[in-house]
């Protein structure tokens, strides 16, 4: 599973948003993830992908900028990436 989709399924699952309606570019404030929504989704990508975000990555808004964070983190960090296929990262 690439991060893009473990991370729209976390959109989903935790934030009951529309499958349809999440695509790369979509803003995560259009999707009605607020600043608190973000930050709570932090904490989740942070248990989820088994990473450390260390400061508050103001200038990610969109569904795949978030995405490219996260493999950014793995590939830093080498967590997600060690226990999953590393080829599979962000295919959006």
């Amino acid at each position: 599973m690439t991060t893009y989709s473990r991370l729209v399924r976390i959109l989903i699952d935790d934030y009951a948003i529309a499958p349809d309606a999440i695509t790369p570019d979509a803003g995560l404030e259009t999707l009605g993830v607020d600043s608190l929504g973000v930050m709570e989704l932090l904490f989740k990508i942070e248990d989820t992908f088994q990473v450390k975000i260390t400061t508050q990555p103001s200038e990610l808004k969109t569904v795949a900028e978030l995405a490219s964070f996260i493999d950014k983190l793995i590939d830093e960090q080498g967590s997600f990436g060690q226990s999953e296929n590393v080829s599979e990262k962000t295919s959006v």
